[in-house]
């Protein structure tokens, strides 16, 4: 299937790994120009990876709590390529900010999960109005499942999934776009350190996969930049305000099932 992607820039903060790393190589191998946005320069490794399917790919180092640094991140974008097709707002940490962590800890929790993705959007957004583009937040189970001790993590999802559905119906008139994937279980370098803290990490591991509905197995990263790039595509062209979840059923179905 043609997703019609070729030569269209689209923003992906968090873009050089994990979740984000893989819809950066999955909207590249469809033709389209990923502008990833990050703190830290990307793995050289992933980086010759990227630029082998698409030599344009374009990395803007970017603390994404500075509001400023995320304005000018849009503006140099529109610079280098003229347009902005779409945006993806990926960066985030679940840092355990629990109901014992003081209220500045739980107020720095919210700037690195969910400020940064209205920022972004708002200074995206004159730009995708001109090309009808489209947005995906990436969000969690957390935010209707809850984990525990993890309270502005929760309430930084909550506040994505709240924001795909007023954003999708604010823009309904200008024709952009708006929807979110929601994982639950999947194996990014950063959900591995968070295993291998475990005194029995296979142990603690298997219990987890044991809980998946489908295959009994984690989601992996291509699984959901599969779906992403998709809603990023002409082809979902009348989907708007969704949240899908990709999780092998681990948030909706039975737990008898498991």
């Amino acid at each position: 299937m043609d997703l019609h992607l070729k030569n269209k820039v689209f923003l992906i903060s968090g873009g050089a790994a994990g979740i984000g790393a893989a819809i950066s190589l999955g909207l590249a191998q469809e033709g389209a120009i990923p502008v990833i946005l990050g703190r830290s320069q990307p793995d050289a490794d992933f980086w010759a990876k990227l630029q082998a399917i698409q030599s344009q790919s374009f990395f803007i180092q970017t603390e994404l709590t500075d509001e400023q640094a995320c304005v000018s991140a849009v503006q140099k974008t529109v610079e280098q390529f003229k347009r902005l097709d779409g945006l993806v707002n990926n960066a985030g940490v679940n840092d355990n900010i629990g109901l014992t962590s003081s209220t500045d800890l739980f107020r720095q929790s919210l700037e690195k999960n969910l400020v940064h993705y209205f920022v972004l959007m708002r200074e995206a957004l004159p730009h995708l109005r001109e090309t009808l583009g489209a947005v995906v937040n990436i969000g969690s189970k957390t935010a209707v499942t809850g984990q525990g001790q993890t309270s502005a993590y929760a309430a930084a999802n909550g506040g994505r999934m709240a924001l795909t559905r007023e954003w999708a119906a604010a823009l309904l008139a200008d024709g952009v776009r708006v929807n979110a994937v929601i994982p639950a279980e999947v194996m990014t370098p950063l959900y591995a350190r968070w295993i291998q803290s475990f005194e029995n990490s296979e142990e603690k591991l298997a219990q987890i996969t044991s809980k998946i509905p489908l295959g009994k197995r984690m989601t992996t990263a291509e699984e959901i930049a599969d779906t992403v790039v998709f809603l990023l595509s002409p082809r979902s062209s009348h989907t708007t305000g969704q949240c899908v979840f990709v999780d092998g059923g681990y948030t909706h179905l039975d737990r008898a099932l498991t």
